[in-house]
Order: structure tokens, then sequence, then C-alpha cells
């Protein structure tokens, strides 16, 4: 078995449970510290894995988060917000947990010690996809599996970890590493291994979706506007890139079903609705950018 740093004890840490709670925070505070620095230090893996998926996204690939306990869950997370916030579709990025539907909320740990499993799981994919493996110690069988699988059908490969030395750091084909160190509480590794993982799948799959046009500047031009709060981000992005009064954005917004872009492009080439779909349906986002520049001139 390799060296599994998430397991060893926290020299800071040894006194944790005899401080004061005021005193105990501090101490959690400054080990999570460490977290952003441990992931900063993995942006050049990081950025590689986001060109990777943006390229398979175009290609029309899929995203696949694979992880067992609070990886897993993690997983699921991340890609569950991908719809709401970017309007792709539940299929584009997906979470599969070892255990199945059942290990979302119960623990189901001997799951992550099944190979074969993994490779069953991992049949959802293509060779077109990208199987991202999430673990803190590198090495979960069910992970292997989900290798294994991608590997024999060509599917891309990325492996998440705090642990150089474990398994999936030599069977992925890139490899983001965030060495947080020993945990607060020795083998917790939802604590400072799940921030910095959760850091890391924020950055992917936002990267990749600003990639391929989901924003213009840092507007969420793609959200779908399905709530009161929502729909009042959307009147103001429309209002802020259009240029026009929030009671302007909402008539373009109601017209066009509370589709952004379609409204942007409304407003600002003076086109219906219609029209604004095709124009966006040839250029995409690269549109908004090019009505701006001209309205400006």
């Amino acid at each position: 078995m390799s060296e599994v740093i998430t397991e060893y004890r926290n020299e800071n840490t040894k006194d944790i449970d005899i401080l004061s709670t005021i005193d105990m925070v501090k101490k959690m505070n400054d080990e999570d510290k460490l977290v952003a620095l441990a992931v900063e230090e993995a942006s050049e893996e990081i950025a590689q894995a986001i060109d990777l998926i943006a390229k398979q996204f175009l290609k029309g690939g899929r995203l696949f988060y694979f992880g067992a306990g609070t990886s897993g869950r993690l997983g699921i997370l991340d890609a569950s917000e991908c719809p709401p916030t970017f309007s792709v579709e539940p299929s584009m990025v997906q979470g599969i947990i070892a255990g199945g539907e059942n290990a979302i909320r119960n623990a189901a740990e001997g799951a992550e010690d099944n190979f074969e499993q993994g490779k069953e799981d991992a049949k959802v994919l293509t060779d077109k996809d990208v199987a991202v493996v999430i673990s803190a110690s590198g090495n979960p069988k069910y992970l292997l599996g989900v290798l294994a699988y991608a590997e024999e059908i060509g599917a891309k490969t990325i492996g998440i970890t705090c642990n150089s030395k474990g398994r999936i750091a030599e069977e992925a084909g890139l490899v983001i590493c965030a060495e947080v160190g020993p945990e607060v509480i020795a083998g917790s590794s939802r604590l400072k291994a799940g921030t910095a993982q959760k850091m890391i799948l924020n950055m992917l799959t936002t990267g990749s979706m600003i990639k391929i046009g989901k924003t213009y500047e840092n507007f969420m031009i793609d959200l779908k506007a399905v709530n009161e709060k929502l729909k009042d981000r959307a009147i103001r992005i429309v209002a802020q890139i259009a240029e026009v009064q929030h009671s302007d954005a909402l008539a373009a917004l109601l017209k066009c079903d509370w589709e952004i872009k379609t409204a942007i492009i409304s407003l600002t080439m003076d086109l219906d609705v219609d029209k604004s779909r095709e124009e966006l349906k040839k250029h995409c986002v690269f549109m908004i950018k090019l009505m701006k520049s001209k309205k400006s001139v």
C-alpha cells in the first residue's frame, strides 16, 4: 500500500481536544488557510485540465466525475450546479459515486474497494468524454476500475488527489495534486482535502464553461431564470450589457422566454426574437461583443 499523507497525525492539532472552543476554531482556520496555497501549487495542471475539458465539450463530449464518499458527493454537487448556472443539459456534466444513489446520503465505505464496479460504472463513457476521478488518498480500487475502462475505450482521464504517491497519480492521464498535509483530525479527509477538491472542481467547470462561451465578461449569460432571484439577476445582466433601463430589459426577456443572450441581441441589434436566435446560432456569444463594439462607435 502506498503512503497516505491524509492518514498522518497533524502535529499542530494534537491538543485540539483540550482547547477552548474559540481556539479550536482558530486552529482549524489556520489549517484551512493552507488549502488555497496547496491548490495554487497545482495551477498549471488545473489550467491544462480546463483546456482539455473545453476541447472535449466542443467535440460533443461530456464530463464525468467519479468518487467515493466525500469525493463522490463533491462531484455530484458540482455537476448538479451546471444546468442552472450555464443552461447545459444535465447529461453534459455528471457525478457518479461508488455505491450508487444510496451512497449520496449514507456511508458506503466498502464501495471504494470494488474495482469491477468501477469498470461497470465507467461504461457510461465514450471516447469523446472526460473521466475525472477524485480521491484524497488516491488509492480506491473503484477509481482504478474507472481508469482501466476509460483507457480501454480511449476516454480522457484526470485525477484529482491530495497524495502524489497514490495509485491514481500513476494511472490518470493528467494529475492534479493538492497536497494539503495531515488533517486536523487524522484521516478525516472531508476537511482540508475536501475543501481543496471543491476548489478544484469549481475551477474545472467554471473555467471550461467560460472557454466554450457560457459567459460574457464575468456575467452568467446562460443561467436559467427559474425563480425570482434569478429573474432579477437576468434583468440586471441584460440591462448592464445592453445598456438599457431595467424596464426595457424585463420587456425583452419576457418576449424571449427569459433567454438572456437572445434579449441582449434583440436590444443591441434591434431585432425580433426569432431573428436574434438565428444570429446567436451563427455566432454564439461573440455576437454580443461585436454588437456592443458597434454600438459604442
